[in-house]
């Protein structure tokens, strides 16, 4: 039997073959903090050298868009120096690639303008030049400024290699000529150094820089250099008075812990004195200078004779009793008179001289260990009025809702209640969640107290 033979299959396209793609990995960033170093220096010897050491300046991730990364870049580097003398900046920028990934590549030029603005020069052998070439920024800048005071101040402790005699305060409106020029150069200080700081409006001409400026005598001309500087506001007060509002405050960083910034605050103070003006007040101060503020104040308050029995008075009563074991515990706030006398004397505004007043009551006791308890109380007292609005004395605004055939929203009473009495059935929201609320109550009360017996410790060394 014959078989039957298929014919064979016709050879078809050859399979494809799978390309192999391959995926770079992430890009990541690098956190501003990470890669960039400042250096402020003022000499072009000291730049690059090794025994400059970099200054912290605020967050700096702040300054780049987004989450604060710079991408694009492996192995990126930048140091910036600050001449210290002229304020011109320059950056010295490396890194080993670059990759245009998901997130693109950085601007770096861009982003540091926008710190340091027309500071900041395009070459380092520009960068050096300034040093000679710009030598006399400072001095023909503050040519025309006010000097307020030089040399030394009563009770102040400059600790450095400074002299007080080469120092020197000039005050400037910063509509003058060469302040608001002169402000711009500082501008990238206040950014990077003052923290939520932002730029004051040179077209006010209610603004005026207080310069501290050290003269350091030189082969030709003094060599003028900014220690540091505070912007002051000068606003109204019905009827004829004004205020003095203090908005920046900065010791450059070579400068920082050597009594500087406790000798300009005491100029500034003797100048809202010499001036008569209502008070003076200090907008959002950091915890580092609030410290520095108080223990220059309760050194003016202890030797403020006019408050002295009212101090008196208060240690007296706070001394007779366990006030832990009374329903009720007196605020022991100072009287108003003397708040006002404070205010007028020494321009201490109200809430400052409030929280002057507890140290001054702490410092009052002898010995405070055998009184500890009963002042806690006090201080307790205070950071629940201040903090957690509890004050059983004063009466107190209740928002109440009420009918009404208009918008339910809308409509409310507000009234003050007697005597610290809480309105019955009013719909005011409480945390009811009591042993939270205390234990923060108690951690405020401990830092309070904290705060309070540094200041103490600090006053009493001097």
């Amino acid at each position: 039997m014959a078989q039957k033979h298929q014919s064979a299959a016709a050879p078809g396209p050859e399979p494809k073959k799978r390309r192999r793609v391959g995926f770079s990995p992430a890009d990541t960033g690098v956190e501003a903090n990470e890669c960039i170093k400042i250096y402020l220096v003022s000499s072009k010897e000291e730049v690059g050298s090794p025994d400059v050491s970099c200054v912290t300046p605020v967050d700096l991730n702040d300054f780049f868009d987004g989450d604060g990364k710079i991408y694009g870049y492996q192995g990126l580097k930048i140091n910036v120096w600050i001449n210290s003398i002229s304020l011109h900046s320059y950056a010295d920028i490396t890194y080993q690639s670059t990759t245009n990934g998901d997130k693109g590549i950085t601007d770096l030029k861009a982003a540091l303008q926008n710190i340091f603005a027309d500071t900041i020069v395009d070459s380092k052998d520009e960068f050096l030049q300034t040093f000679s070439t710009e030598r006399d920024f400072i001095r023909n800048m503050v040519s025309n400024g006010e000097v307020i005071h030089s040399g030394a101040i009563d009770g102040s402790n400059i600790n450095a290699q400074v002299s007080p005699s080469d120092l020197q305060v000039l005050r400037m409106e910063i509509g003058s000529p060469n302040a608001g020029l002169l402000y711009s150069r500082l501008v990238p200080l206040v950014l990077l150094f003052v923290d939520g700081s932002n730029p004051i409006d040179v077209t006010d001409p209610d603004w005026h820089l207080y310069l501290l400026i050290q003269k350091k005598e030189d082969k030709e001309e003094p060599l003028y250099q900014i220690v540091g500087f505070t912007a002051i506001y000068k606003f109204y007060r019905y009827p004829d008075r004004l205020r003095m509002r203090l908005s920046q405050i900065l010791v450059l960083p070579s400068f920082q812990g050597k009594g500087f910034g406790s000798y300009l605050m005491e100029v500034v103070n003797k100048m809202a004195v010499a001036e008569d003006v209502y008070d003076l007040t200090v907008e959002e101060p950091s915890e580092k200078f609030q410290h520095i503020r108080t223990c220059i104040d309760i050194n003016r308050l202890l030797a403020f004779d006019p408050i002295k029995p009212a101090i008196d008075s208060a240690v007296e009563t706070l001394t007779k009793g366990k006030l832990s074991k009374k329903a009720q515990i007196p605020r022991f706030t100072p009287p108003s008179d003397a708040v006002e006398k404070v205010r007028e004397a020494l321009k201490i505004n109200k809430k400052q001289f409030l929280k002057c007043w507890e140290i001054l009551i702490y410092l009052a006791f002898d010995p405070i260990d055998k009184y500890m308890e009963d002042y806690t109380c006090v201080i307790t007292n205070h950071v629940r009025t201040d903090i957690l609005g509890k004050d059983i004395e004063a009466p107190k605004k209740q928002v109440v809702d009420v009918p009404t055939t208009f918008e339910a929203e809308a409509s409310f009473v507000v009234f003050k209640s007697v005597n610290g009495e809480e309105a019955k059935n009013n719909n005011v929201q409480v945390d009811e969640n009591k042993p939270d609320q205390e234990q923060q109550l108690k951690q405020l009360v401990e830092e309070r107290i904290r705060e309070i017996k540094l200041v103490a410790e600090k006053v009493s060394r001097r």
